[in-house]
Order: structure tokens, then C-alpha cells, then sequence
């Protein structure tokens, strides 16, 4: 019996073997047979998503759903499937036994498909544009206690250069977007200024004049945007290339700068309240070391000694006069002040499903850090109203925003440069009796410029209605209307007492009156079309624009007041003159449209033109075409990258290709111009005609990349662009013999402006902390590529060709002649006669460099922001305009660095009173000697704040928050802005504190 059942085993064991790996084959085999798995995508709305790309992980294999959402593929049960569609959450979802699946995609609001970018006359999505347009959103604008919006955007955007030339309230700061592109670069000229748009009407960018202060090569000028609240603002795009830009035309050949206020939003809500309450101190953020007094007197000495004269008291004051032991630090005097700053903003919203509102108000108040009571006032409202039927077919916008600014300041021009000038014994600036003293006239009292006080008053008012009805549901119809109207005006009142007492009998008290006004309109009929057609997508736009405005400027002075106390009642002067005087009324008309094509979400193509007229130039030459067009390839939506989606989410290449214009000139230029002569009655001619010149033309090209890795955690931006302008518009210089200084004409001349811009972003989240940081670097190039007749031109000793625009011709620097102490500087010519040929060394003064690097660390409640802004440049190394022995300061640097006996190698000429040192320290200051490296690194921003839990109080937020602005900075430039190099008032170091509260 054992054995059979040995046989048996030994017989049915290996069958039972055989028959379970039959058995395991075939269960394998079937469940690597592929089934037909279907399925339907939808949003939440249960709308249907075409375009979804659906693939298997660690396939090649996939497809897309189509205009119903619907798709189809073959997988196996141990497959699992990806589903991802820009702008939702993506998905994976193991096949298993599933043959049909119905899936809901999830909006993923913090992804490129949802965020909204105002292209100007259409919107668009950061996955959509074709154009290059860099954006700031309110949350990095509105904490910043700054008077003009654009100084909030310095380091963070890519291509757009933002220097704020002066720390004086109100003044205008330069702004270049991708570079100079005119040879028009005098103050107050528009020609390279970029185009601005607040809610979709334009405003003239020129800064106004001023009689004040605020005027110089240094200080731009008032701004028209300071009227602008910078807590009323939504956000704020910069349109770069030429598929952004040439839908303006003309209008936008320096970019285009569009600033967004912020509206209310629809749905049933209760009124929302927001408040912000911020209040802080601003000082200078550098003082220089400058000599001392027992230094100082003992230069001096040795400056006579070298020259082997004798002090007197009318060369040498300071010497002889003024007490030698005395030592005032004319830096904490005249500006070691410390400037105030509070604000006040108020926002009130609310309404219903069909209209809505956005109310909001603010006040600031500035003061400076000069002695003396001078302060920037400015008052702001701001209102929004939407309104839309029932049936979404009509649509209503309205916005106005109405700004008043109050600026009280002195003729500050030269008062910085006193403090860096004034000889440390200088007398004191008051008398016992608290007169300003004068000493006998042995120095010119630095607070005689307080005594012409000055007021400008400027107040801005911009309106917009937009209406929009939709014809069908593919076709929508639409009017834009604008208005604006900014009134400036501007009292100087220069009394008796701002002359030297031992002037008086001579001298005459006097008012300037300046008085500007800017009052434009402009319509824009539009009509938009938007239908779809299987997988491809048509958005086009037609329309037309119609725009005037009008300029007018009176200028007068009054001189001769019997009293100080009737300055600025013209009636008492004695004498008026008006200085000018003039109206000057522009024209603008134009025919615009766009084709914005897609297929599948993933091949994009927007064409844009542009036909414009303007009153600038002759009937022959007043009209001109311009256009561009734009593309956009999403490599991460093709099927053989989808292996790649979990690493490289989203891949696209784009570029443009466009041309814009320039008509930014002065009105009526093609004309003959008279004024009248005063008296007879007579005219006389004050400008040549010629009515053949044409637009400047800008053509534009870009190629860009743009990435985003780990589901667009990360991101990374590259682009290359290149613009050149040509048939310069400029004022043609001719002789004097002529009668008139220049004739307007057109130069057969070339700009190019070149250069690389990367961007790179990171938004990684974990649990109650959240990272945010971003990157943009830009290294342009200018150059002028061509120039016919230059060396026979006018402009033979300001541009060479091949070289940049912003560059000095210098001599060249050969250092201390060690026998003689005095600066050499190279002759080429050899023949002892230093002009202008010798001037051979071509310094660019142009930023090779810029950009800024921005983090936000937040945690739970409590936040972190700061922002570094870094530029590499050369620009004026810091000189005292004294040369060395001088009555007034040099840098105790310099003191040290002085030549000193014969053989010495110095790196300053020795203190000399004489002519030959003199005529040495002109030729040194026009050499490449006084130039050097002003690159910094600076901390722009720090900010923290902290949301108190404060819901149980009935109010939805409450952020305490501390705000610091150009609180360090790191540069080998010894001045006191390497931002600015000179004289003028340094950005102030800045330090807020403020609330925010939302009901």
C-alpha cells in the first residue's frame, strides 16, 4: 500500500505542478492582454475639457480627449493613467479592471493656465501669450511706502530699468524698458519714454517742469503718475516685444506700461471694509567721510607754501577770518535730517450679482530730511463700478481715479553739493539774532536757498467707461471712453533776504508763476469675435481710435515787491514778463485689429496691426502701417514628451517679429512758427519748416523659452531679444548764422539694442510653510550700428559708430607726474594742445547688468519678504569740484592720497591755489580718470508681518507689518549713491510700521 501511494504521488504531484503553471500562464497572459479603456472629462460645471492629455506611466502611449471631453485608449490593468491639463490638478488612476472612466479635473488656482495677464486690448494667460509681458500684482506694490507706483517695480522686473534719481518727495524716476532707442535723450523729452495706460486711457508720460527743486538732469521733474495711489493698484504689466506692443502703434515703440486699479468683484456679498495704517522715518542711508578741520587748515597752508603765496583775507577766508578750531559737519546739518512718512488708505466694496463696486481713499504725507518745514502732502479717491444684465449680454464698467498732490520744497539744486563742498570752519549758518549770517560776505550762507520757497500743486483726474454688449455668442461689440485732465501749478517766491545783506539796494524781490494744463480724450470703438471649431480656436479683435489732447503753459514772473509780504499777488510787482505762453493741441487716429489662432491648446499664432495718424507731421507724411506677429509651440502637450510630465511639466517656445513707431516729437514741427514781439505788434519767426520728415521706425524681434519642472514648481525663463530704431527723429543742429538752432528732420541713423533676460521661480509648499522665491537677470547691449555723414555732422563728438549711446568721449588718465604733482593726462596729437581729438577713450556708461533676486518665506500666520536688487555699471567716481588746496572739503581719502614732495607716486595732485593745478584737475575731471566701478548690491525691500487670529472679533484679517527700504547697501563706489553718482539727495533708507485691517 505504501508503495502505491508512493506511485501515486510520485505520478500526481507533477501534474498538479503542470497543471498550476498552465493555470498561472493563462492568468498571466489574460492580464497582459490590452483593453479598450474609455472615459469623459469634465470641470466642476460638468463642462466637457478637449485638449486633456491622457497617458500611460512609463509609456510612450497616449492620446487627448476630444471636443467632448471624450477619450479612448488601450491599457492593461496594471496600468495606471496620467491626466494632466494646464491649469487643473493632475491625476493618476490605476486602470485595474476598469474599462470606462468619468473624471472631474479640479481648477489648480495657483497654476499658469488661471492667472490672468492684461495684454492690453484682450487678456491672456501666462500659458496663451506669445508676447513677452513681465507683471507685479498689489501684494508687492502696496506695502511700500513710495509716492510714484513705478519706484515699487526697481529689481523686479526683467528687461525694465527703474533708477529713482533723487530722494526729494515727488520727483519723476527714469524708467527704460529693454534700453534707449531714440537719440532724443534731453530731460522733460518724451522720445524714449514708454507708453502709459491707466485703465485703458493713455496719459502723457513727459514729466512737468518745474521751476523748483525738482528739476535737473538729475531729478526728472514732477511725474504725472505721482497722483496715483499705489494701494488702489490691482497690477501693474510691462509690454517688451513686438507682439505685445505693435497693436499700439506708434504709441508703443519704448514699451508699454499698463496699470491696473482694483475692481470689486461680482457674486451676493456683504460690504467688505479694508484699512491700512503705515507711519515711519526715512534718513540718509551714507555720509562721507570728509576732512576735518585741523586737516583741512593744514592743507590749506600747504597748498600757499607750494604756491609760495600769502593768504589773504579774500582768498583765504577760512585762514584768516573764520575761526580755525571751529568744525561743523555740514552732511548732519544741511541733510542728516530724519524725513516722516504716514499714510492712510481706506477701501470699501461690496454689491451684488450684477453690480458691483470698489471705493477707496488715501492720504500721504511726507516730510524732509533738510532743515526747514518742507513737506509732500497728496490726497487720492478712486472708484469702480461694474454692472452686468441678466441674461451676461451687457456689460458696464466705470473706473475714475482723481489724485491732489501738494508739494512744498526749495531750490534745492546745489544744496547737497554745499554739504559736500563747504569748508568744515565754515561761520555759522545764524547770527546770535538768528538772522543768517553772512560774515561780512566772506561765504555764500547755504540757507539762503530756504528763503525761495516754492509750492506746486498738481491734481490728475482719469476716467474710463467701457460698455459691451454681445451681439451673439460669439461676437461682442464694444466702446471705450477716456478722459483725463491734469492741472498743474507752481508758486517760487524769491524774497529780498535771499540775497546778501551787501546786495541789497540792488536787489529785487521776485515770484515765478507756472501754470500747466494737460486735458485729453479718446474713444475706441471695438468689435471682438471668439469661436471654436473642433480643436481649433479663433479670438479676433477689430477697432479704431480716436484721441485729442491739448497742452496749454503760461509762465510769469513778477519783480519789484515794495514788501516780502505781497510776493506772489502779481498786481504789486512792478514789472511782468511772460516767459511763455503757448497752446498746443494734438491729433491721434487709428485702425487696429488681431487674429489670435490656437489648435489643440498647443500650437498659437497672433497676428496684430496697426494703421496710425497723427498731426506731428505733414499731410504727405502723416499716416504709417505697423504690425507683428507672434508664436507659441507647447512642446509638453505633444504625446512624446507625456513620459517626461512628472519632470518637465511644461515646455514652450515663442518668439515675434514686429515693427512700432515713433512720433514722439513736439506738435507742429513741420511748420513755419511766429511769435509776437513785444510792443509793436511785430512777429518773428521762431522755427524753420519742413514738412517731409516721417515716423521713426522700431522693429523688434524675440525668441524665448519657457520651462516649468516637478508640476511648474519650478520654472525658468530665457529670452533674446533684438530691437533697432531707425530714421531717427531728432532736431538737426545748424549754424548760428542761420538764425535757429536746429530744424526737425529725420537721420538716416541706426539704434540697436540687444540682450538676454533670464527669469527663474519656485513656489514649493509643505504642510503650514510656504517658499516663494524668483530671479530675473538681464544683460543688454546698445550700440549705434549706423550713422552716414556722422563725422561731418553735428553729432561728430557725442556717438561713434559701433559704440553705445550713453557714453562719454574722455581723455585718457596717465596718473600724478611724480616731479610737478600734477594730473597727466595723454596727448595724443603730441603738440602740447589738449581738444577734443585727444579725447580718445569711449566710456559707456550704460547698466551691463541688472536685476533682482525676491523671496517670501511664510509660516503659518507670520511672513518674510525681501528683495535684493544688484547692477553692474561704471559711472563718476566721487570728486569734490575743489581741487586739492581749494577753499572747500575734499574726502579725508583723498587728503591722505596727495601728492606731497617730488618722486612721490600719489594718487591725488598736490594742494595748489594756481592756475597750472586748476587748468590739471579740469583736464582730470574730463578723463577716465574720474570714472570707476559704481556696480551695488542692495537690500531694496524687507518685509514682516504677522496675521493676528482675530476672526472672533467679526474682522477677517489683521496684519501688523514692518517694512524697510534700502536698508543695505553693498558697493566699492564712494559717494553717496552708486545709483546715482553725484550730488543730488541719495534714496533714503526708509523704516515703516503699519496695520491692515479687512471687515
Amino acid at each position: 500500500m505504501k508503495n502505491k501511494t508512493t506511485r501515486l504521488t510520485g505520478v500526481a504531484l507533477p501534474g498538479l505542478l503542470c497543471l498550476f503553471m498552465s493555470l498561472s500562464a493563462l492568468w498571466a497572459s489574460a492580464s497582459s492582454l490590452q483593453n479598450q479603456v474609455t472615459g469623459r472629462i469634465t470641470d466642476t460645471n460638468d463642462h466637457p475639457i478637449p485638449g486633456v492629455s491622457i497617458s500611460l506611466t512609463n509609456s510612450n502611449i497616449g492620446t487627448q480627449t476630444d471636443m467632448d471631453g471624450e477619450f479612448s485608449i488601450y491599457a492593461t490593468p496594471q496600468d495606471t493613467l496620467r491626466i494632466s491639463y494646464i491649469g487643473f490638478k493632475s491625476l493618476l488612476l490605476p486602470v485595474g479592471n476598469q474599462t470606462s472612466f468619468r473624471i472631474t479635473l479640479q481648477q489648480d488656482i495657483t497654476d499658469l493656465g488661471e492667472v490672468t495677464i492684461n495684454a492690453g486690448y484682450y487678456n491672456t494667460t501666462r500659458m496663451e501669450q506669445t508676447g513677452s509681458i513681465a507683471r507685479v500684482t498689489a501684494e508687492e506694490i502696496e506695502r511700500q511706502p513710495v509716492t510714484n507706483p513705478l519706484a515699487a517695480l526697481q529689481g523686479r522686473m526683467a528687461g525694465v530699468s527703474i533708477v529713482q534719481r533723487s530722494g526729494v518727495p515727488g520727483n519723476a524716476p527714469s524708467i527704460q524698458i529693454r534700453g534707449q532707442n531714440s537719440l532724443r535723450n534731453s530731460f522733460g523729452d518724451s522720445g524714449n519714454l514708454p507708453l502709459y495706460i491707466i485703465d485703458g486711457v493713455p496719459i502723457d508720460s513727459a514729466p512737468l517742469n518745474s521751476f523748483s527743486g525738482l528739476t535737473d538732469a538729475n531729478t526728472g521733474g514732477i511725474d504725472p503718475l505721482n497722483t496715483l495711489n499705489p494701494a488702489n493698484i490691482e497690477s501693474i504689466e510691462v509690454l517688451k516685444d513686438a507682439d505685445a506692443t505693435a497693436i499700439y502703434g506708434s504709441r508703443g515703440a519704448n514699451g508699454v506700461i499698463l496699470i491696473n486699479t482694483k475692481k470689486g468683484t461680482g457674486g451676493k456679498q456683504k460690504t467688505r471694509i479694508n484699512t491700512q495704517v503705515y507711519t515711519g522715518a526715512g534718513t540718509v542711508p551714507r555720509k562721507l567721510d570728509l576732512i576735518k578741520t585741523a586737516d583741512y587748515i593744514s592743507l590749506r597752508q600747504e597748498a600757499f607754501a607750494n604756491d609760495g603765496a600769502t593768504p589773504t583775507e579774500s582768498n583765504a577766508p577760512d585762514l584768516l577770518l573764520w575761526d580755525t578750531d571751529r568744525y561743523t559737519d555740514w552732511q548732519e546739518t544741511l541733510f542728516g535730517g530724519t524725513a516722516a512718512t504716514t499714510g492712510v488708505n481706506l477701501g470699501v466694496s461690496g454689491g451684488s450679482a450684477l453690480t458691483y463696486y470698489n471705493l477707496g481713499v488715501g492720504y500721504q504725507h511726507e516730510t524732509s530730511v533738510f532743515p526747514g518745514d518742507f513737506n509732500y502732502n497728496k490726497l487720492t479717491a478712486n472708484l469702480s463700478l461694474n454692472h452686468r444684465s441678466s441674461d451676461e449680454r451687457f456689460k458696464l464698467q466705470l473706473s475714475t481715479s482723481f489724485g491732489s498732490d501738494r508739494n512744498q520744497q526749495f531750490d534745492g539744486s546745489g544744496f547737497v553739493s554745499s554739504a559736500l563742498t563747504l569748508a568744515p570752519n565754515a561761520p555759522a549758518l545764524y547770527t546770535d539774532t538768528g538772522e543768517l549770517n553772512w560774515e561780512n560776505s566772506s561765504w555764500s550762507n547755504p540757507l539762503a536757498t530756504f528763503c525761495r520757497e516754492s509750492e506746486a500743486r498738481v491734481q490728475q483726474l482719469i476716467s474710463n467707461l467701457s460698455l459691451s454688449y454681445a451681439i451673439t455668442p460669439e461676437l461682442e461689440a464694444r466702446l471705450s471712453a477716456g478722459y483725463t485732465l491734469l492741472t498743474s501749478e507752481e508758486l517760487v517766491e524769491q524774497p529780498i533776504r535771499f540775497y546778501d545783506p551787501a546786495l541789497w539796494a540792488n536787489a529785487r524781490s521776485r515770484s515765478l508763476h507756472i501754470t500747466a494744463g494737460r486735458q485729453s480724450w479718446i474713444v475706441e470703438p471695438q468689435l471682438n469675435y471668439r469661436n471654436t471649431w473642433g480643436r481649433f480656436n479663433l479670438d479676433a479683435l477689430a477697432g479704431s481710435t480716436f484721441q485729442h489732447r491739448k497742452n496749454t503753459a503760461l509762465n510769469i514772473v513778477g519783480t519789484g515787491y515794495a514788501n516780502d509780504q505781497l510776493l506772489g499777488n502779481l498786481a504789486a510787482a512792478e514789472q511782468l514778463s511772460a516767459t511763455d505762453n503757448t497752446t498746443q493741441e494734438y491729433a491721434y487716429a487709428a485702425a487696429f485689429g488681431r487674429i489670435g489662432i490656437n489648435y489643440a491648446r498647443k500650437y498659437y499664432l497672433n497676428l496684430t496691426g496697426r494703421r496710425d495718424g497723427s498731426s506731428r507731421f505733414g499731410p504727405s507724411r502723416r499716416f504709417a502701417s505697423f504690425g507683428a506677429v507672434g508664436g507659441a509651440w507647447i512642446l509638453s502637450e505633444e504625446y512624446w514628451l507625456q513620459s517626461l510630465k512628472t519632470f518637465l511639466f511644461f515646455a514652450k517656445l515663442r518668439g515675434s517679429y514686429g515693427s512700432a513707431g515713433s512720433d514722439q516729437i513736439g506738435d507742429y514741427g513741420y511748420l513755419d512758427t511766429y511769435s509776437a514781439t513785444p510792443g509793436g505788434g511785430g512777429l518773428y519767426p521762431t522755427q524753420l519748416t519742413n514738412p517731409i520728415y516721417s515716423w521713426e521706425r522700431n522693429r523688434k524681434l524675440e525668441l524665448a523659452l519657457e520651462l516649468g519642472f516637478l508640476n511648474d514648481k519650478l520654472r525658468f525663463n530665457t529670452s533674446w531679444y533684438r530691437n533697432r530704431s531707425s530714421n531717427q527723429l531728432v532736431g538737426y543742429n545748424l549754424p548760428a548764422i542761420t538764425g535757429f538752432t536746429s530744424v526737425q528732420a529725420n537721420l538716416d541713423a541706426t539704434v540697436e539694442n540687444t540682450g538676454w533676460e533670464f527669469e527663474a521661480a519656485t513656489h514649493l509648499h509643505s504642510g503650514r510653510f510656504n517658499w516663494q522665491a524668483s530671479l530675473n537677470v538681464s544683460i543688454p547691449q546698445n550700440r549705434l550700428v549706423s550713422f552716414p555723414g556722422l563725422e561731418e555732422s553735428s553729432y561728430a563728438t557725442m556717438y561713434r559708430v559701433g559704440e553705445p549711446l550713453n557714453i562719454q568721449r574722455l581723455y585718457r588718465f596717465t596718473g600724478v607726474n611724480p616731479e610737478t604733482g600734477l594730473y597727466t593726462i595723454e596727448d595724443v596729437n603730441e603738440d602740447g594742445v589738449y581738444n577734443f581729438d585727444d579725447r580718445m577713450v569711449a566710456k559707456d556708461l550704460t547698466r551691463r547688468l541688472f536685476g533682482g533676486f525676491r523671496n517670501q518665506f511664510t509660516y503659518g500666520r507670520l511672513s518674510l519678504d525681501f528683495l535684493w536688487e544688484f547692477v553692474v555699471q561704471d559711472g563718476q567716481q566721487f570728486f569734490t569740484t575743489t581741487p586739492p588746496g581749494r577753499l572747500g572739503a575734499i574726502l579725508q581719502e583723498d587728503y591722505d592720497r596727495r601728492w606731497q614732495n617730488s618722486g612721490d607716486e600719489a594718487g591725488v595732485q598736490k594742494p595748489s591755489q594756481g592756475i597750472a593745478a586748476l587748468i590739471a584737475n579740469s583736464r582730470f575731471r574730463s578723463s577716465d580718470g574720474i570714472y570707476t566701478n559704481t556696480s551695488f548690491f542692495r537690500l531694496r525691500t524687507l518685509g514682516l508681518s504677522y496675521e493676528l487670529p482675530a476672526e472672533m472679533l467679526g474682522i477677517n484679517s489683521c496684519v501688523v507689518f514692518l517694512q524697510g527700504q534700502n536698508l543695505l547697501t553693498l558697493t566699492a563706489y564712494r559717494g553717496l549713491d552708486p545709483q546715482s553718482p553725484g550730488t543730488t539727495l541719495p534714496a533714503l533708507r526708509m523704516l515703516t510700521a503699519g496695520l491692515k485691517l479687512n471687515f
